[in-house]
């Protein structure tokens, strides 16, 4: 039987927030769980929107983080489809969009998650432009990609993160036209860097992606409110039928800025400023997933993850700290990604200007191998591609922070558990 004296509320229908929910439960918390979500349907899992099930590989429902029924049969009050509008911090209340419903809480955790970053450009106005954020944007975009395979359209992609690559390849998938327009001058330049981005133009190119590298979106074009062209800022003119933005997410900060509570600076990464356990400046609210700023206690620095691993684990732990519990959120990073025949895995977090080398291990050619990237010879990060069962090994590796042998770690005949310090 439920507790009506205490109740706990989470604001975000989205993976940290359905998996805290079920930690509270499982941890024996015998009070109300209100779960609050701006969309209606059920929480459920990101990665499939750009994935397995975009590429039609995937049935919708597989997407979703419990049954519908296991909410009731877990004394779980959903609200879907109602946003929350206001945190009043002195009555420990949040009130709900529509109806002006005020719920108390004992404590809150704020799981809001990101939202798309938009071209600000003219022409984003038409039917053809999309972002991929939400299941209502992969359900359309799938729509979108089965017409233009069929067609022979063309779909042209603002960005080359990991948004950008994974939609472009379910795209090929369907047979339609891609061409990917890029600032910088690899694929995901700023998560691993130019030594390995060419790996991900190549495999693409192999695919028959097109890539644009050095310029911008300036305009798209469109008759009718359609599209059917795009411009660059070196003057070109591209085809296109339909428009992804894929130029990144910025934190859903909203209510917790109005509410007073200390973010970082967009400069730094944004977001909702929590310490290792998860608690933000107010003792009573949290914060968890890719809105949570956490002071990483084992990397010293303060990071926001925007990745399914982080949603998965920091939900659990923001949930444990609620119930008084120690926690110290020390996760490594991780993300995967599939792409075309290509999967990897990354630990770690060594974006360019924190490391000095980058050791490759196994066969780059054939994409089998390991990347690792080094500072003063202590591994940061490390990325495996089709080569599997080692994440533990190399997060161990992280973890350890002793100086290794770069030799030693390049060479497939070590086991990685074996690799020696550097002499």
């Amino acid at each position: 039987m439920v507790d009506a004296h205490r109740t706990f509320v989470i604001v975000g229908g989205g993976l940290a927030g359905a998996k805290a929910a079920e930690t509270l439960r499982a941890e024996g918390f015998s009070g109300r769980v209100i779960l609050i979500g701006d969309e209606r349907d059920h929480p459920y899992e990101r990665p499939p929107l750009s994935k397995g099930y975009l590429a039609g590989k995937e049935e919708r429902e597989s997407v979703f983080v419990h049954e519908p029924a296991w909410y009731a049969q877990h004394d779980v009050e959903l609200h879907l489809g109602q946003p929350v509008t206001s945190i009043d911090r002195a009555g420990k209340s949040v009130r709900l969009g529509g109806d002006g419903t005020v719920i108390h809480y004992d404590k809150l955790l704020l799981a809001t998650g990101a939202e798309p970053r938009r071209l600000d450009i003219p022409g984003t106005d038409l039917a053809g432009v999309h972002h991929l954020r939400r299941l209502a944007h992969a359900d359309r975009l799938k729509q979108v990609l089965t017409t233009l395979g069929r067609d022979n359209g063309h779909l042209l992609i603002a960005g080359a993160g990991w948004i950008g690559l994974e939609v472009a390849a379910a795209a090929r998938l369907y047979g339609a036209e891609v061409t990917i327009v890029e600032p910088l001058p690899t694929p995901l330049h700023q998560v691993i860097g130019p030594e390995l981005g060419q790996i991900f133009t190549d495999l693409h190119q192999d695919h028959g992606v097109r890539f644009r590298f050095g310029v911008r979106l300036t305009e798209i074009l469109g008759q009718d409110g359609m599209v059917l062209a795009a411009r660059t800022d070196d003057g070109d003119e591209h085809p296109a039928h339909s428009v992804l933005a894929a130029i990144g997410a910025a934190p859903r900060t909203g209510l917790a800025e109005a509410a007073g509570l200390a973010l970082v600076d967009r400069a730094h990464g944004g977001g909702v400023a929590v310490d290792a356990s998860l608690r933000t400046s107010d003792p009573d609210i949290y914060a968890a997933g890719d809105v949570a700023a956490v002071h990483h206690p084992l990397l010293d620095i303060r990071l926001r993850v925007e990745h399914w691993a982080n949603a998965l684990n920091g939900g659990p732990a923001a949930a444990r700290a609620m119930l008084g519990q120690e926690v110290s959120y020390d996760r490594i990073p991780y993300f995967f990604s599939d792409q075309y025949d290509l999967g990897m895995e990354y630990s770690g977090w060594a974006p360019p200007g924190t490391y000095d080398q980058v050791v490759l291990r196994g066969d780059v050619g054939k994409r089998e191998f390991i990347a690792f990237w080094l500072k003063d010879r202590k591994v940061l990060a490390g990325m495996n591609v089709n080569v599997w069962d080692v994440t533990e090994e190399i997060q161990q590796l992280i973890r350890s922070g002793r100086p290794v042998d770069p030799e030693a770690l390049a060479n497939p005949a070590t086991p990685l558990s074996a690799v020696t310090p550097s002499p």
